[in-house]
C-alpha cells in the first residue's frame, strides 16, 4: 500500500454542483495568490456535508459545505466547524489547517469553509482487495487508531481556546435526550426497536466520566493515513460534531461502527466501517485498548455500544428522511431504512444480554 493508494475525488454528482464563477470571486479575495482557474471534484464518500477537491494552479484545496436540502440552521454549522480547526491547529497536529470561511449564502446557496488538502490513504468499508492491509499491518494500524483516538481526548481544551465549545456537564442525558428527539422528527416508517432502546438508554444512563474534547464521528474512514507509512495517522477528518462531552460517548460513537465477523448478517452488510479485515481486534480487545491507553476506567462498555448503534440509526434515519422528501437523489440512500432496521435490531439485543459481543 502507497501513493497508488491515495484517496481520490471524481465527477460531481448531480444536483451538487457548485457555482465556479462565484467560488472563484470569493477565492481570490481570500486566498490571492492562488493562479489559474478554479477546478472542481467531489470526494464520493460519506452521507453527511459535502466535500470538494478544488484546483487552483498548482494548489489544492478541500471545500465543505453542508448537504443539498438539510436544515442548516439546527445542523451542520460550518462556521463551527472551520473556528474548531482554527483553534486546534496550535495543539493538535492531526487537524488540517483551514484558510476561508464564507457565511454568505450567496455564493453556494449555503455557508462553507475551505482548508488545505492532506493527501493519505483513507480506510474504506468497500475498497479494492489489493488495498487491505496483510493482518499484521491492519492491528498496527489499529492501533494507531485507539492511539489517536485517546490523544485526542487528552487535548488540553482549555489551552486551544475551546472552553466554551461545548457543556460537558450533563452531556450523556442531553445526548440521549437529543437523539431521540431528532428520531421523531425523521421518522418515516415504524420501527419498534428504536423507541425500545431510546426507552433503555435514558432509564441506564450511567454518572458522566469526565470532560474532553471529543469527535463524534471517529472511525476510519475519517483518519488519514501517511501513504509511506500507513500506521501512521497524519489527519482526522470531519469535525462537524465535535464539541466538550463524555470521552465514553466518544467511544461508544467508533464501538457502533465497528462491526465484528461473528456480528449478524444484516450488520456485517451494511458496511460501517473495515473493522472487518483480518488484524483487526474485536469491540471488547477494542475497549481494552482504549482503557489501556487513555487510563480511564470502563468497567462495562455496554451502555456506549447501545448508545453508539442508536444514534448511527438515527443519522442514517436522518438522511432516507431527506431522500424520502425528495431532498436529495443519491441512490445510495434508497434503502438506508434496513440500516436503521438492523443498528437498532442488534442495539436491542445487547442491551438485553448487557455484553457487546457474541450477540446472536
Amino acid at each position: 500500500m502507497g501513493s497508488e493508494w491515495i484517496d481520490r475525488p471524481g465527477v460531481v454528482r448531480d444536483g451538487e454542483e457548485l457555482d465556479v464563477a462565484r467560488l472563484t470571486s470569493f477565492l481570490q479575495k481570500q486566498l490571492p495568490e492562488l493562479e489559474g482557474p478554479v477546478e472542481i471534484e467531489q470526494f464520493p464518500r460519506g452521507f453527511s456535508n459535502l466535500t470538494y477537491l478544488l484546483r487552483a494552479g498548482s494548489r489544492e484545496l478541500v471545500l465543505r459545505r453542508p448537504p443539498m436540502g438539510a436544515d442548516i440552521k439546527s445542523a451542520h454549522d460550518m462556521g463551527r466547524e472551520h473556528r474548531i480547526l482554527s483553534r486546534l491547529s496550535g495543539v493538535y497536529d492531526k487537524a488540517p489547517q483551514p484558510l476561508a470561511f464564507c457565511d454568505d449564502p450567496g455564493v453556494l446557496g449555503a455557508p462553507f469553509y475551505v482548508m488545505e488538502r492532506l493527501e493519505g490513504v483513507i480506510l474504506r468499508p468497500e475498497m479494492p482487495a489489493a488495498m487491505h492491509p496483510p493482518p499484521e499491518r491492519m492491528a498496527a494500524i489499529a492501533g494507531a487508531f485507539v492511539e489517536t483516538m485517546a490523544e485526542l481526548h487528552a487535548v488540553d481544551f482549555e489551552a486551544a481556546g475551546l472552553g466554551d465549545l461545548g457543556r460537558p456537564d450533563g452531556y450523556v442525558r442531553r445526548q440521549v435526550d437529543g437523539w431521540a428527539g431528532r428520531y421523531e422528527k425523521a421518522r418515516t416508517d415504524d420501527i419498534p426497536e428504536m423507541t425500545s432502546v431510546a426507552a433503555w438508554l435514558d432509564a441506564q444512563a450511567p454518572p458522566e466520566s469526565g470532560a474532553a474534547l471529543i469527535h463524534n464521528d471517529f472511525k476510519y474512514d475519517n483518519l488519514v493515513l501517511d501513504p509511506d507509512d500507513v500506521t501512521r495517522v497524519i489527519a482526522v477528518l470531519d469535525w462537524e460534531m465535535a464539541t466538550l462531552g463524555d470521552p465514553l460517548m466518544d467511544l461508544g460513537t467508533s464501538l457502533g461502527y465497528w462491526v465484528d465477523p461473528e456480528d449478524p448478517p444484516e450488520l456485517r452488510q451494511l458496511a460501517l466501517s473495515p473493522t472487518l479485515l483480518p488484524g483487526n481486534p474485536n469491540r471488547a480487545e477494542l475497549v481494552e485498548r482504549y482503557t489501556a491507553a487513555s487510563g480511564r476506567d470502563l468497567a462495562d462498555p455496554t451502555y456506549y455500544y447501545v448508545y453508539g448503534l442508536f444514534k448511527i440509526a438515527v443519522i442514517v434515519q436522518q438522511i432516507y428522511a431527506r431522500y424520502r422528501r425528495g431532498h436529495t437523489r443519491d441512490p445510495r440512500f434508497a434503502h438506508l431504512i434496513e440500516g436503521v432496521r438492523a443498528c437498532s435490531q442488534v442495539a436491542g439485543r445487547a442491551a438485553e444480554l448487557g455484553r457487546i459481543d457474541r450477540l446472536f
